[in-house]
């Protein structure tokens, strides 16, 4: 009886409850009904136990760095650094808005904060340049999924704390697939500039307006070196690497740029301090529901069911890549990776597959869910700040999602675009 708690989960999302609530009552109802109540108290009790762990501190530190380098200019230097060297070309602001998203991801690895920073600054910018709002929506929000992807990201934080992987390995195996979402949709705007007229957003800059640009850029473009580079490097860990984040940001901001201002503080911890709260309850309350699985016997199941479609490693990531993508429409790519994670990761590692290949392959997928329609996320927050509706979004977003589908199944077939950097570096077998 309690396989049931998947279908009565997604019973509770389309009726409209909010995730955390539907995380904890489908399980807690069917343990109920099954005579489980002494489960019950184990399922509401690892809601602060699923919180309570140090990597996961990484999580609201990296999300406060992130908050204080928007308030304090730094996402309008690294616009003015993406528009110094991309502004020229046809369909200039696309270009800019998509390059600012992948500086951006070495900042705040959030695709939420990427979509509101940089869309309430080029979403108008690019309207009042002849683009369509809705173009203009569609194309932040599908640039801004690389941020949970090029690292730091808070979603590859999760997956490592559930399933035992390195953070190093899975934030050097995102890079170049972050890399490659990327350049992927710049080739798709520049084949839709050249058949749409899109306009040119500035003249050639000279390479000493260059120059300067890049010097207002250097010391918030210098936090992913710092992240990665102590990580790697063993001079801290991820969660201290993000506490220094956070440190470095409240330095260059204050003290360097002097962009921020002490009065700002508390609304800008006010507000990394709620957007953390909400991923920490959808954590917590995610592990909950994981009790439940391991309780159910699902991961058996799924495994042997999978197992019969076909022994095929090749064929079993292209169904799996499937399931992904619609298990991306509906959930947040948090909960889904605590959720199907511990039951997909090991039938796949089984069957040879390398456990950091398959980790990016989830998380990759999931992370362009939150761009997917009728559900994702960034969709919602792009129609907040373009004032378009979500549906009008949803269609203009199409042809950038079939990109990043294209960028996906590159990275399920040929492993080398995302593992060779671990494997250099000793991080990977």
């Amino acid at each position: 009886m309690l396989i049931w708690f998947l279908p009565l989960f997604l019973v509770f999302l389309l009726i409209g409850l909010p995730v955390v609530f539907g995380l904890l009552a489908a399980p807690g109802i069917l343990l109920f009904l099954n005579g489980q109540e002494r489960d019950i108290t184990l399922l509401y009790r690892n809601l602060y136990n699923g919180m309570d762990s140090f990597p996961l501190m990484a999580i609201p530190f990296f999300m406060l760095a992130g908050e204080i380098m928007n308030r304090g200019g730094i996402t309008h230097r690294l616009v003015e650094f993406s528009q110094a060297f991309m502004g020229h070309l046809r369909g200039g602001l696309a270009h800019v808005n998509v390059l600012s998203s992948m500086l951006f991801a070495g900042l705040s690895g959030s695709a939420v904060a990427d979509t509101s920073a940089l869309g309430s600054m080029l979403i108008p910018a690019m309207e009042k340049q002849g683009y369509t709002r809705r173009f203009a929506a569609a194309i932040t929000a599908a640039s801004s999924v690389i941020g949970p992807i090029i690292p730091p990201s808070g979603i590859m934080i999760i997956y490592a704390y559930v399933m035992g992987e390195s953070v190093a390995a899975l934030f050097l195996a995102g890079l170049v697939p972050g890399v490659l979402v990327g350049v992927g949709l710049m080739l798709l705007i520049k084949v839709m500039a050249n058949r749409y007229d899109f306009p040119v957003a500035s003249r050639r800059y000279s390479w000493g307006e260059r120059g300067q640009a890049s010097l207002k850029a250097f010391f918030p473009l210098l936090t992913p070196v710092i992240i990665l580079g102590g990580i790697l490097a063993g001079v801290f860990t991820p969660t201290e690497a993000a506490a220094v984040a956070v440190f470095y940001a409240l330095f260059i901001s204050l003290f360097v740029l002097k962009t921020l201002r002490f009065a700002e503080l508390p609304d800008v911890l006010g507000r990394a301090g709620l957007t953390s709260a909400v991923v920490l309850l959808l954590v917590g309350a995610a592990m909950s529901f994981k009790t439940v699985v391991s309780l159910s016997h699902a991961p058996q199941q799924m495994a042997d069911f999978i197992l019969s479609l076909t022994e095929n490693p090749l064929l079993l990531l292209f169904l799996i890549n499937l399931l992904l993508f619609a298990v991306g429409m509906f959930l947040d790519a948090g909960p889904a990776i605590i959720i199907l994670g511990p039951i997909l990761g090991p039938v796949f590692t089984g069957m040879g597959v390398d456990s950091v290949h398959f980790a990016i392959i989830m998380c990759v997928n999931l992370t362009v869910g939150l761009a997917t329609p009728p559900m994702g996320l960034v969709l919602f927050v792009a129609s907040a700040v373009s004032g378009e509706r979500v549906t009008t979004i949803s269609r203009a977003i199409v042809p950038f999602l079939a990109v990043e589908i294209v960028v996906i199944f590159l990275i399920t077939y040929f492993p080398a675009i995302s593992m060779t950097i671990p494997r250099l570096t000793g991080f990977a077998n």
